[in-house]
């Protein structure tokens, strides 16, 4: 808990103190701004000399064009980003010095900082320093500006004595209290001036290994995960920047929300996907009932797609005949599926396997021929081989008896129920089979809509799949480092930084792994979604955040060994969250009692404020809405079951249009990770039994609140 600040120590009002202050510090602000505008000017003069490197006329003249403009427009996206609160905090230690904290470094014309990075080392005191430990900081204030205009002042004074004798001013009403109590907007905030001590060692833990960041409701976990990503990324770029930076979010409403907290740090370069948009061409947003979401995400399901990616494709032709020096060559059905077990056994792979299966199948035929031609010259079965290679029917055979597979061409073989039956009938139930087969014909089957609407829980059996079937050989052009293709013909036009900016596919492209990788409401994923998260970082270190009592996994166990399982032998560094900065004392009392009863054992963060305002019963929908946007001034969150957030949204719509963007529906497992002023949980009863892990799931609804919560258990008709 921070400190509150102390009576001004000034002699005059406190009213022309703060004044006085204030117009010290716009002084230090505007004079920060001013050089940021020639640090523009810098930028965009090497961004015109990088230009002038392609009227060269030759290749060296367009790679450096390219490498430039590169650098030159990632420095003019950060120094732009940085309009808003680009000094935010001012740190005054014991030898007089001053220094002031802000989004990024500033230095004047002398090459002396005007701002200190607050990723950078110098600026650690300033979420670190305590009245116990104070790292000779006497006073650390927090500057909010509004553009480049300074609005408020709010003081720490963690030595008053030396604060004396320094004769040092303490204003303002503390920074964090002031951050809680602002209004929320649609997108969320970062907390870079308010970040609390143990939240900084969280942030600057080791970039090696796996650091593992735990806490209840509201201790900022997500807002210290992105501030881990800004800092990873300041202090190793060149490692993170180039590997790449994956933060995996539980929803694209979550995504959304989150979106905006990076670009405000500085970072433009990290990439933000939701848990249904881990495969490239796919972006599910809808969830399974709640039976079938545990069924595809336990696991179960390995060995059954294990056997329909290694199946006989349906289609594929039964025989095969050819005829050499007169004699006629077959194959019959049972000789081809021998042969196709036997590929199968040495690569496990069937789109990498096709060359093998090419071989065996060449190798089988020439076991055809009489043994007096196979054994009459040694060259004859060199000549047979290319003979046989170069027909157009053999090719076209080998197209259709083993053709390269898709994996949404698979999972919609597993859509016939026959043919799931056969794969899976030592895993699975009859049942299952049957809700597998009807929900996977629903999205991907004969008579589903042309783009299919994939489930989240599909996404990693899609992922599976890929890995399953192996990528088939491809011919790829040359790509020189910077992005520019190289044709045949010479060295075409190197595309700028710039220019490539706008091509989604390119930025939207999941890697193949990344360098590391944030997993935010960690304790929720599936073994299935882990084992995607696992592949994509097996080579990153990573950041784990989540909490166990909030768990919407019906088995957290199993799901906390798909983690460890993923993560390896990678060193561990644990940092736990104890203090919940988001809700009233009052929200929070209403909602611990789901956690008790989903964890009795569970240990609780403690929430720090109170407003007097305890959670209120309704039973008008509509009505609470209203009162709800009257009584808060930012954003009102409708949180529902599952089933119920369509027929909700559509009962509200004339609402939520007319609230301008200050109301929104969400089911209760979208809503994880947000936060709105007041939220209306809808027929909590509905959510608690919508699935095993209901009650957590409520809990966490539940805390969605930062100023008010409505409890609305509609009236029946």
């Amino acid at each position: 808990m921070p400190l509150l600040p102390q009576p001004a120590t000034s002699t005059g009002a406190p009213d022309r103190a703060q004044r006085a202050e204030m117009q010290a510090e716009q002084r230090h602000v505007d004079r920060v701004h001013e050089r940021l505008e020639v640090m523009r000017e810098h930028a965009r003069a090497y961004e015109a000399e990088g230009h002038r490197r392609a009227l060269f006329g030759n290749e060296g003249g367009l790679v450096e064009r390219d490498a430039i403009v590169y650098q030159a427009t990632v420095w003019l996206r950060r120094l732009d980003a940085q309009e808003e609160g680009l000094v935010f905090g001012r740190l005054d230690f014991d030898d007089g010095e001053a220094r002031h904290i802000g989004r990024i470094g500033v230095r004047d014309e002398d090459y002396e900082p005007l701002v200190v990075d607050w990723r950078a080392p110098a600026a650690a005191a300033f979420y670190r320093a305590t009245p116990t430990d104070r790292m000779d900081v006497v006073r650390r204030r927090t500057i909010r500006c509004v553009g480049a205009q300074v609005t408020r002042l709010d003081d720490d004074l963690l030595d008053p004595d030396r604060a004396e004798q320094l004769s040092l001013t303490v204003v303002g009403d503390g920074a964090l209290m002031a951050a809680l109590t602002r209004k929320r907007g649609a997108a969320m905030q970062d907390i870079v001036a308010t970040i609390q001590k143990e939240q900084d060692l969280a942030v600057r833990s080791p970039a090696d290994g796996a650091t593992i960041i735990t806490g209840g409701p509201g201790t900022g976990k997500t807002a210290v995960a992105l501030h881990r990503a800004a800092y990873l990324l300041f202090n190793e770029r060149k490692r993170f920047e180039s590997g790449g930076v994956l933060i995996v979010g539980p929803s694209a409403v979550f995504v959304s929300y989150i979106e905006q907290v990076l670009p405000s740090l500085g970072e433009h370069t990290a990439a933000l996907r939701s848990l249904g948009q881990l495969v490239d061409g796919v972006k599910a947003t809808r969830h399974d009932p709640a039976d079938l979401a545990e069924l595809k995400g336990s696991g179960r399901l390995l060995p059954v797609l294990g056997r329909a990616a290694r199946a006989t494709p349906p289609g594929t032709p039964r025989q095969f005949r050819a005829t050499y020096h007169g004699h006629v060559i077959r194959l019959d059905g049972r000789r081809l599926d021998d042969l196709r077990r036997a590929v199968l056994q040495r690569n496990p792979h069937p789109n990498a396997a096709r060359a093998n299966a090419e071989t065996a199948l060449v190798e089988a035929a020439w076991e055809q021929l009489p043994s007096e031609l196979r054994e009459r010259r040694r060259t004859e079965r060199t000549i047979f081989d290319r003979d046989l290679r170069d027909r157009t029917d053999f090719e076209l055979f080998v197209e259709e008896w083993w053709p390269y597979r898709t994996p949404r061409e698979v999972l919609r073989s597993c859509a016939d129920s026959q043919a799931l039956a056969h794969y899976g009938r030592r895993h699975l139930t009859p049942a299952q089979i049957d809700a597998l087969a009807r929900s996977w014909s629903a999205t991907i089957g004969p008579d589903a809509a042309a783009d299919p609407d994939f489930s989240i829980e599909d996404v990693p059996l899609l992922d599976e799949l890929t890995q399953l079937l192996g990528t088939p050989p491809q011919e790829t052009e040359e790509e020189d480092v910077y992005g520019g293709l190289f044709a045949d013909s010479g060295v075409a036009e190197v595309s700028s930084w710039a220019d490539r900016a706008t091509d989604t596919a390119r930025r939207e492209r999941v890697r193949e792994s990344y360098a590391h990788v944030i997993v935010d409401e960690a304790q929720d994923l599936s073994p299935m979604q882990w084992r995607v998260l696992g592949r994509l970082g097996r080579r990153a270190t990573w950041t784990i955040v989540g909490d166990p009592v909030q768990s919407a996994w019906p088995d957290p166990q199993e799901s906390q060994q798909a983690m460890q399982a993923a993560l390896g032998d990678r060193p561990r560094h644990v940092h736990e969250l104890r203090t919940n900065y988001r809700n009233s004392a009052e929200i929070f009392a209403y909602a611990s009692q789901y956690a008790k009863k989903a964890a009795p054992d569970a240990t609780l963060p403690d929430a720090v404020r109170s407003t007097g305002f305890p959670p209120e019963h309704r039973d008008d929908l509509e009505a609470t809405v209203t009162e709800a946007l009257a009584t808060v001034e930012g954003t009102v969150g409708v949180i529902t079951s599952l089933t119920a957030a369509r027929a909700t949204a559509a009962a509200l719509a004339r609402q939520v249009e007319q609230a301008a963007g200050r109301l929104v529906v969400v089911n209760a497992l979208d809503a994880k990770g947000l936060e709105y002023d007041a939220a209306i949980i809808v027929s909590p009863t509905a959510i608690e039994q919508e699935s095993p892990a209901g009650t957590r799931t409520l809990y966490v609804a539940l805390t969605r609140a930062t100023q008010r919560l409505y409890i609305c258990e509609p009236r029946t008709t």
